[in-house]
């Protein structure tokens, strides 16, 4: 909405300064704009919520109800209709007193994959007067699959390559085999056994609530290693310590069980601090535990 605004105080001051050359002042107050909220957006298809909304809005209120036309725009379209989406219906109706309608669409969830990068295009059937200059009457809707959440998807053995690793470690490598677990007594965390260092486990939460944003989050003050270990000397109380990057996003895939994280390291001596290492960026892959087998059989992992 704050998109629209913008486009609607820019058409509205073109308008004041072109007509005070002519020495006349006119107001749009009452000008009417119908468009769809977004120009551009991603939509959650999830197995078990049958609709998600694209929402239509107006400018004004009216004392009675307003229905337009919905087309489906087939030009540039990688989404097919009744394979992977559907619509409701092909109008839809502001009702009196009100600024905003959806249209309701229903994704196919089976016969979209997680990996698709699918979109349809909307526009809107109306009077001329009633598009909105710059802005229009014309939408792209990109559906992305999303899996309900488990927990259990990401226990068991999986890959963390760290860039920490990458930086730091001895040995030149950049990756581990970590074994995950649920915690007993938390919801949605687990318990990441020996994640950076053997005999220094950390946990992280997952949070599922928003399908489009599922982030996950390392708590704070955690230990990852000792010092000497990396850096071969102790610049603090001799631990390092980790917690959520507050620079980037950190994101789980419940499609993919594989997470990114980006994480802060840094060193205290008795409570106070002493300085950041870096931001570093990981990834966890969950993998079977016959390829957790493998590799610890052919890359000593």
């Amino acid at each position: 909405m704050k998109q629209i605004f913008k486009y609607f105080t820019l058409a509205l001051m073109a308008s004041v300064l072109l007509n005070s050359c002519h020495e006349r002042y006119v107001t749009y107050n009452d000008a009417e704009y119908v468009m769809f909220a977004d120009t551009l957006k991603t939509y959650p298809v999830q197995k078990d919520v049958e609709y998600f909304s694209i929402p239509v809005v107006s400018t004004v209120t009216r004392d009675y109800d307003r229905t337009f036309g919905v087309e489906i725009i087939d030009k540039g379209n990688n989404a097919i209709e009744n394979v992977h989406y559907r619509l409701q219906s092909n109008t839809v109706t502001i009702k009196a007193g009100e600024t905003r309608a959806d249209v309701l669409v229903h994704g196919i969830y089976d016969n979209i994959e997680a990996a698709d990068s699918l979109g349809f295009q909307l526009s809107l059937v109306m009077n001329d007067e009633l598009v909105m200059p710059l802005y229009g009457k014309q939408t792209k809707a990109v559906l992305m699959k999303s899996c309900p959440f488990d927990i259990n998807n990401y226990t068991g053995y999986c890959v963390l390559t760290s860039m920490f690793l990458y930086q730091y470690a001895i040995t030149g490598t950049y990756q581990r085999l970590v074994y995950t677990e649920k915690h007993p007594t938390e919801e949605n965390m687990i318990i990441c056994h020996d994640w950076i260092q053997d005999g220094y486990d950390v946990t992280m939460t997952f949070h599922p609530e928003d399908p489009m944003t599922p982030f996950v989050t390392m708590e704070e003050d955690q230990i990852v290693s000792d010092e000497g270990s990396f850096f071969g000397t102790s610049h603090g109380d001799d631990k390092i310590l980790v917690r959520n990057s507050a620079l980037y996003d950190s994101i789980f895939y419940p499609c993919g069980n594989y997470l990114y994280i980006w994480t802060e390291m840094y060193v205290e001596n008795l409570g106070q601090p002493v300085g950041t290492v870096g931001h570093f960026y990981n990834i966890m892959e969950w993998i079977s535990d016959e390829e957790a087998e493998r590799l610890k059989r052919e890359e000593g992992m």
